[in-house]
């Protein structure tokens, strides 16, 4: 992992707060290469198109949600604890309502006014949060797949793909990697 220290200022106030972010091949090299300078000289001139190059990247760069938000009302809150005990139910929310006592428009109010999504967006959070933890522990990614409740591995896959930007697999090869090499596997942003 490398980190990256920042004047306050030169970073959007997006980022101001701690966030895990999808680093591109560019991004990382990037990263990479001012780590290795250390601190950029302002009065270099391709120190400072590196950072600035640096900034631009990581401000485009997409965030990866590593929590889930649960609802506060108590009966969006029940249909939420329903998944994540089972995150591989594949129980219709209707049902889910039904054994709460609360009806599908109720909760799906609740859940974008709460939350900020509807409920299916973020039940596919909560399983690929889910199937974080399992590849990292060694399940294969067919495995991985069932347990969290999609019936076909390539539908997972091209979810975690449109998540965290590449196939499980390589995405697990990229770990392993940065913890060989000890590289860049997310990105910690910090202010001075």
């Amino acid at each position: 992992m490398r980190t990256l220290y920042f004047r306050p200022g030169l970073v959007s106030t997006l980022l101001q707060s701690c966030a895990l972010l999808n680093v591109s091949p560019l991004l990382r090299e990037l990263i990479v290469e001012a780590a290795r300078i250390g601190r950029l000289r302002m009065r270099n001139h391709l120190e400072c198109a590196l950072r600035d190059l640096t900034i631009s990247h990581i401000e485009k760069s997409s965030r990866v949600s590593i929590s889930v938000t649960l609802p506060k009302e108590s009966r969006a809150l029940a249909v939420s604890e329903a998944v994540l005990n089972d995150p591989a139910q594949t129980q219709k929310l209707a049902s889910l309502c039904a054994d709460v006592g609360v009806s599908v428009r109720t909760v799906q109010r609740l859940f974008r006014k709460e939350i900020g999504m509807d409920f299916e967006t973020w039940r596919r959070q909560v399983r690929l949060i889910k199937a974080v933890e399992l590849l990292v522990s060694g399940r294969s990614v067919k495995e991985t797949a069932f347990a969290i409740g999609y019936r076909q591995s390539s539908a997972f896959v091209e979810a975690f793909r449109q998540t965290f930007g590449m196939a499980p697999k390589s995405w697990l090869a990229s770990i392993e990697d940065h913890g060989r090499r000890r590289g860049v596997g997310g990105l910690n942003i910090c202010r001075r």
